[in-house]
């Protein structure tokens, strides 16, 4: 630590050490810049149930099937056929918002970005403006102290006017 920093202080806690604002520490936390957006989203840490869909159970053997079985499962296939059509669609709509959620999201890191780096930008201005209010202390020092010297000097000779026409005596 400098000798000017010793004797003025600049930047130190009660305890002499610097502030965690200039030196170099941080407040970012990895686990919560890494953690999901949501628990249920898929990650290498939560990979989901590896779940599917099985409208009808694993015919384990051949087997005959029935009239009836079959204009059951010819209704329960146009159904699902059906249905998988719609949800094809819905998991492209899905999929459309999740990417505009993450355009949002990528858009919104950007702007604050933007924000963090532009408060450096102020900061460091701010910064410069008090080491140039620094630089000019010896200066103002020098004035004030030259109107000490100048009052000084003005108390001296006003004593001195007194003291000559009150003939030395206050």
């Amino acid at each position: 630590m400098s000798l000017q920093l010793r004797l003025f202080g600049g930047g130190q806690t009660a305890a002499g050490k610097l502030n965690a604002s200039n030196d170099g520490s941080h407040a970012i936390d990895k686990s919560k810049v890494l953690a999901s957006t949501d628990k249920t989203v898929i990650t290498p840490l939560t990979p989901g149930s590896f779940g599917s869909v099985r409208t009808v159970p694993v015919v384990p053997a051949p087997r005959y099937f029935t009239k009836e079985e079959t204009d059951a499962m010819k209704g329960l296939a146009k159904e699902k056929t059906d249905g998988a059509r719609q949800s094809k669609r819905v998991y492209k709509f899905l999929a459309h918002i999740e990417a505009a959620d993450k355009t949002v999201h990528k858009e919104h890191r950007k702007y604050e970005g933007a924000v963090a780096e532009n408060e450096l930008g102020k900061k460091r201005s701010d910064a410069g403006l008090a080491k140039k209010l620094h630089s000019m202390r010896p200066g103002y020092a020098r004035l004030g102290l030259g109107i000490d010297k100048a009052d000084s000097d003005a108390r001296t000779r006003i004593d001195e006017i007194k003291a000559k026409l009150t003939g030395g005596s206050n």
